[in-house]
């Protein structure tokens, strides 16, 4: 490794597909990047962990660990892509291009090349005299159910002191991000010729009784759950997609609501479901049997640091931006739940994220990695 320049490296890590999708013909495996880090950080002196992520379709975390003792230090990240449009990129999505200080491919800015600077910072790093662990940390599924960072949360293996996720965040660390749940409510009425309605239940009818209680409460937690902090302070409401029925001459026999709600971290998953619960209550027992509710997917909860190691104090002063905060999701609740000081942080614009022609601009290396290695001398070193 240490003969691999940083654009080998990346060339590398883009070159191999990752895609996670719920469409299975979509979805591929991360074992051969995974496969690929594990040599690579293997080869430095670091132990390497592969468990094999449940409830996924062959997906893979990979854990790697230098230093021994207790708190430390992860640097953490997902291996995984959104899928992409062949029709739109003007290039291989899986073959690094450099072009005008750009860096563009599939992953390039979310997120896997985040991996690169990390092997890049560790050149200059005397990993043979850390005082505390320094691990890394790859995740799989972050793109659809964050199975993987779930399943890690859950194993307990570690608990560091500080823990940084290399989100795109243009170098500004994110203290706090909104959670996200998607639900989708089902009505089922009975169908029937619109010429004599009594005959039928119509679904659309229920769902407009259905939508006006969702709608009061989407008000209502834009009062009560606020976070003024947020560029969108409250927790929101979105009613995203509907479809019903199959004709105008025919009774809806059935109805279907996907929305979703943004949490603020006051808000927790279980009582915005509960919430849910209780505002539909008055429907389900208008029509028994007729109204169903289900999430579509895991929720991701929100988020906020904890900072009891001042996390936050050391990435202000290492950065010179003060720490700010997302309305999007990302794993940093999951790696929360070891008990460490997390922020998100890392190279590159969100605004590139999930585009045709992804990119990263080279004018984030040398501040990426000076970053890096000064959090791994600030809190393994000293």
């Amino acid at each position: 490794m240490p003969n691999l320049t940083f654009l080998e490296v990346y060339e590398k890590i883009i070159s191999i597909p990752t895609i996670s999708a719920i469409d299975e013909q979509l979805d591929v495996t991360n074992r051969q990047l995974i496969d690929y880090l594990g040599n690579l950080f293997s080869e430095l002196g670091f132990s390497i962990s592969i468990q094999k992520v449940p409830d996924a379709r062959n997906k893979f975390n990979l854990l790697a660990k230098l230093g021994s003792g207790t708190g430390g230090l992860l640097l953490a990240g997902h291996s995984d892509t959104v899928p992409f449009d062949e029709g739109r990129w003007n290039s291989d999505p899986f073959k690094l291009q450099q072009k005008d200080n750009l860096l563009y491919g599939l992953g390039t800015c979310d997120m896997k090349g985040f991996f690169a600077f990390i092997l890049e910072a560790l050149k200059d790093i005397p990993l043979n005299k850390l005082q505390k662990p320094l691990y890394i940390l790859a995740t799989a599924d972050e793109e659809t159910s964050m199975a993987g960072a779930r399943f890690f949360a859950q194993q307990q293996l570690i608990k560091p002191d500080m823990a940084i996720i290399g989100e795109p965040t243009e170098l500004k660390p994110i203290g706090k991000h909104k959670g996200h749940m998607a639900q989708s409510l089902s009505i089922t009425g009975k169908a029937g010729h619109s010429s004599d309605p009594d005959k039928g239940v119509n679904a659309i009818e229920i769902m407009h009784m259905a939508i006006a209680q969702l709608m009061q409460l989407r008000d209502q937690l834009a009062k009560k759950y606020r976070d003024e902090s947020f560029s969108v302070p409250q927790a929101t409401m979105n009613l995203g997609h509907i479809h019903g029925g199959d004709g105008e001459n025919r009774i809806c026999g059935h109805c279907k609501l996907n929305f979703d709600i943004r949490c603020v971290p006051n808000l927790t998953d279980q009582e915005a479901i509960a919430l849910i619960d209780e505002a539909l209550l008055p429907v389900k027992q208008a029509y028994p049997g007729r109204v169903d509710m289900q999430l579509m997917y895991p929720t991701a909860p929100a988020f906020s640091c904890k900072n009891e190691h001042d996390i936050i104090g050391l990435a202000e002063m290492l950065t010179d931006f003060k720490v700010t905060n997302a309305n999007y999701a990302t794993e940093a609740p999951f790696i929360n739940q070891l008990g460490c000081d997390t922020l998100v942080l890392g190279p590159g614009s969100i605004n590139q994220a999930h585009q045709p022609d992804e990119f990263i601009s080279l004018d984030y290396v040398d501040p990426t990695v000076t970053l890096l290695k000064n959090m791994i001398k600030h809190v393994c070193l000293n």
